[in-house]
């Protein structure tokens, strides 16, 4: 018997585990926000198409990057704490969402980690 799979699903997933090989630290939460924030994307998407299982996978996914950002956050950097509260509102509203969905919460959510992505780059960048 044939399995069914998500095509996208596979290449989503070749594609994060090809970009982790290898990956710094800065690029490893760069990862993580690109994959919290584009879950989120995909929920939402999900939900506008009447799609439950794709959205319950999307927003899955969305909380376990948001778990991995959590637990490399340095408490002792000056940003870790307000970092920390950010990641743990965000899974917190993406959970309440897998009962009472608000694309409108997700999407500030979601703009908020591209944010946060583009911040640490012009950082890093100097």
């Amino acid at each position: 018997m044939l399995l069914r799979r998500d095509p996208g699903e596979t290449y989503r997933r070749v594609d994060f585990d090809a970009r982790v090989r290898g990956a710094s630290s800065l690029q490893l939460v760069v990862l993580c926000l690109e994959q919290a924030a584009g879950s989120i994307g995909r929920a939402i998407y999900a939900q506008d198409h009447s799609d439950n299982s794709a959205k319950s996978a999307a927003l899955t996914r969305a909380v376990a990057a948001l778990t991995a950002l959590e637990l490399g956050v340095d408490g002792s950097h000056p940003a870790g704490q307000p970092l920390m509260q950010i990641y743990q509102s965000a899974r917190r509203a993406i959970l309440d969402s897998a009962l009472r969905f608000d694309g409108t919460k997700l999407e500030m959510i979601r703009i908020d980690l591209l944010d946060i992505r583009e911040a640490m780059l012009q950082t890093a960048a100097g």
